[in-house]
């Protein structure tokens, strides 16, 4: 039964726009449309018109009603059943929709594009993480002085994770840690002793003996992680994600390489317990990303989204114990988690209730709690291209790190903004990159930084 509005008449289409329209996260969401009641693409953008088209028909759209347009005039004698397909941001401004889905993954077109949207009058779904680590915060004060919405798109773990804090705040539990799977999980093979990340498999035959934790935890996640050491298992998108989470609800990184321990999922309570209590935790309110360790007969935690708490009334976490979910063996920690982040299958939810009800997702505007910085992992001379690409948008020679605000040097660069500029004087191996040190850094990324530091608390960070 369809919802109706209070004049009986059926609520209106909402109609989306997508910039990456070509890209894997924008196939899920085109897939998924045409199952979703009210909800239709009416701009695709993409530097691939062609590919765009090809995408679509494949997934069964009708080809006839995808046209590609090169000029405003072109996009206004479109009709409503029509799809538009473009290659330039700038004709968002001539286009059709309700809400702009954001997913290059292009920090400065990203930017530009939300902005766009946002002064237009369009509310923005933003699953670029890369755009929102530097801009976030002031596409966000930028949508509310136009009343409308800026919110992280329901399918990645940021709005996935911000949602399932909102429900453990709401509940009034005490939360400790939040936190996500890294996106490929470390699955071993007792049998052969090898463990396997993709496509990628070592010889790790001490992990046999270390499939439960003992008595100390993080002796144990030690030797897990020397076991593991050939395999790269931290990415540049996991620090982004969790920069994200963090300027959404207040809780900072603990560490700024964060922790990622070796974890079975029914160990992720007595892990993410402080360290008084046997866990690796310098402090309550922690933002961090664990890699799953698993059998080949195991269930994935599939880059979902965990929270840790204080458990309350022992009587009642025991019984909960006893129906399966994840309690620590002191009985003062539980995980809460959900084992999934389907994409583009659920930003639907995001965009319908940024046009029905104006809401996204979190209860608080963000703010630059944490900083998405860079290292340098080898010295880098003046005139280093630093170079962003790879499938998770590793920037070449840089470390990522997550620094708590309060912590970071005012100047620190971040890190997507630090992306595509020329080193301006070296910087020595270790050292963070500093805004100073960028040569050509994009004035639209340089200007959303510098809205972002104006908000507490960076504001009144660290030296």
């Amino acid at each position: 039964m369809h919802a109706t509005s209070t004049t009986g008449s059926p609520p209106p289409t909402v109609r989306y726009a997508i910039t990456g329209a070509r890209g894997g996260f924008a196939r899920t969401l085109l897939a998924q449309t045409p199952r979703t009641d009210r909800l239709r693409p009416s701009v695709l953008c993409d530097l691939d018109a062609e590919g765009t088209v090809a995408l679509c028909v494949e997934l069964g759209y009708p080809a006839a009603a995808l046209t590609v347009c090169t000029t405003p005039e072109e996009l206004a004698a479109l009709s409503d059943d029509q799809t538009a397909v473009i290659t330039d941001t700038a004709l968002l401004a001539h286009a059709a929709y309700d809400v702009l889905v954001e997913a290059t993954g292009s920090p400065g077109a990203g930017t530009g594009a939300a902005r766009l949207a946002l002064t237009t009058g369009r509310h923005v779904v933003m699953v670029s993480k890369e755009v929102d680590s530097v801009s976030g915060v002031a596409l966000a004060a930028l949508a509310e002085e136009h009343g409308v919405v800026y919110t992280p798109g329901l399918g990645d773990q940021p709005a996935n994770l911000v949602e399932w804090y909102e429900r453990t705040r709401l509940l009034g539990l005490d939360v400790v840690a939040i936190g996500k799977s890294g996106e490929y999980d470390l699955v071993f093979d007792p049998a052969t002793g090898r463990v396997r990340q993709l496509d990628q498999e070592v010889d790790a035959p001490e992990l046999a003996s270390l499939l439960t934790l003992g008595e100390d935890v993080p002796a144990t996640l030690a030797a897990r992680a020397r076991a593991v050491a050939d395999i790269q298992r931290s990415a540049a998108a996991d620090y982004c994600e969790m920069g994200v989470v963090a300027n959404l609800t207040g809780l900072v990184p603990d560490v700024e390489t964060l922790h990622y321990p070796v974890a079975r999922t029914a160990e992720l309570a007595d892990v993410y317990a402080l360290a008084e209590d046997g866990g690796v935790l310098r402090r309550s309110g922690a933002v961090d990303v664990f890699s799953v360790l698993r059998l080949p007969e195991e269930a994935s935690f599939a880059g979902g989204v965990f929270a840790v708490v204080r458990t309350g009334d022992d009587a009642s976490w025991a019984l909960l114990a006893q129906k399966g979910h994840v309690v620590s063996r002191s009985g003062r920690y539980a995980c809460l988690y959900l084992p999934y982040h389907l994409m583009g299958v659920e930003t639907p939810l995001s965009i319908l209730a940024a046009a029905d009800h104006h809401r996204g997702s979190g209860s608080r505007p963000p703010a630059p709690h944490a900083v998405l910085a860079g290292r340098a992992r080898t010295d880098l001379p003046a005139g280093t291209r630093l170079d962003m690409g790879g499938h998770h948008h590793d920037v070449t020679g840089v470390a990522p790190v997550l620094l708590d605000s309060a912590d970071a040097p005012r100047d620190v660069a971040p890190l997507y903004l630090a992306a595509h500029t020329t080193l301006a004087r070296d910087v020595a191996a270790g050292e963070l990159l500093l805004l100073g040190d960028l040569a050509d850094p994009e004035d639209a990324l340089l200007d959303t930084w510098n809205q972002a530091l104006t908000r507490s608390p960076l504001n009144t960070g660290g030296q």
